[in-house]
């Protein structure tokens, strides 16, 4: 008969609960998702997190993700997908979970508002 020393089962033990951390999200939700810019003569508004503001760059606001956290934003409607960082507080509208810069609003063909999910990669 074969024994099993108990370095062994710990050690996988250890690998299962490892693995199961790595392939559940840290975070995942749904909700609604909108797009915001600031007017064109404000060339240097700042975000809450002190970056100057770019509807060219993929960023968003969240009202309590860290800021630097990257979300992958999937809109439901198109089943697009971009990469976000979070830089900004918002949104400010009842009901929504994330507001886009224009371009990231753009590379999922947002339309105004829209139905996404949201997971956090770091």
């Amino acid at each position: 008969m074969r024994t099993i020393s108990i370095n062994t089962i710990l050690s996988l033990f250890l690998l299962t609960i490892t693995t199961q951390a790595i392939a559940k999200p840290i975070y995942k939700t749904n909700g609604t998702a909108s797009w915001y810019s600031y007017q064109k003569g404000n060339k240097s508004h700042k975000t809450a997190s002190g970056e100057v503001f770019s509807p060219h760059k993929h960023t968003a606001a969240h009202r309590t993700l860290p800021f630097g956290t990257r979300v992958k934003v999937t809109n439901l409607r198109t089943d697009k997908s971009v990469i976000v960082t979070i830089n900004d507080r918002g949104p400010y509208k009842k009901g929504r979970v994330i507001d886009l810069s224009k371009s990231a609003a753009k590379m999922i063909g947002m339309a105004g508002i829209d139905k996404v999910s949201l997971k956090i990669l770091s």
